[in-house]
């Protein structure tokens, strides 16, 4: 998993509320355990039509918001069933934070499992950085993970909470295995202890 340290991008503004999991990734692409390709899908039924054509008003098909590495959006983002497919979408199309007031809980676990960070802000300061996202690619935002800031492109600074451990794992860019994987040398002498003590095991 990629290191998050700090971030400086476009940012896409997103104002729906209650954007759910089958709205980022509907449920025919679930059948894929990979977690590369699903980009092209992000978003399906919002970004293209029933003919596969993109839609021009979707935010993410325009050109400003085609390179778009933050997402600002409404609140309780992620809701619905638990795909983990969810962030996979998303990080395959570059989209490395989402900024919104609340998450849905599945939702913001697996983005830290996955390299995304996701930051919660109150309602005013969503709103600010909504406005400055709708200014398009000139106007970039700065998440800076290590001081806990988001910074808007006026220079407006927005102080976010996170999890201390969750904070860790994604500047060091730690998933669920590398995290197991720091133990190994504990693992390997626990098992060799194992079949000395219990060789019938």
């Amino acid at each position: 998993m990629d290191k998050f340290t700090t971030l400086t991008g476009i940012a896409a503004p997103m104002p729906l509320v209650n954007i759910d999991t089958d709205m980022i990734i509907p449920k025919q692409y679930l059948k894929t355990i990979k977690r590369s390709g699903l980009g092209s899908a992000l978003f399906d039924e919002m970004r293209f039509d029933q003919q596969g054509n993109e839609i021009p008003d979707f935010v993410l098909n325009q050109p400003a918001y085609r390179d778009a590495q933050i997402l600002v959006a409404g609140d309780n983002f992620g809701c619905g069933s638990s795909r983990e497919h969810a962030p996979w979408a998303l990080l395959d199309f570059g989209i490395r934070c989402v900024i919104s007031t609340s998450f849905a809980d599945i939702f913001y676990g697996n983005c830290f499992k996955n390299g995304i960070l996701p930051v919660v802000l109150p309602q005013d300061a969503v709103d600010h950085l909504m406005e400055d996202a709708a200014k398009g690619a000139n106007a970039r935002i700065t998440v800076d993970l290590e001081a806990q800031t988001v910074s808007a492109s006026d220079g407006t600074v927005f102080k976010f909470e996170i999890d201390p451990f969750k904070k860790h794992c994604l500047l060091n860019g730690l998933d669920d295995i590398a995290l197991t994987l720091e133990k190994v040398t504990a693992i390997d002498s626990f098992e060799s202890d194992m079949q000395t003590r219990l060789p019938w095991v």
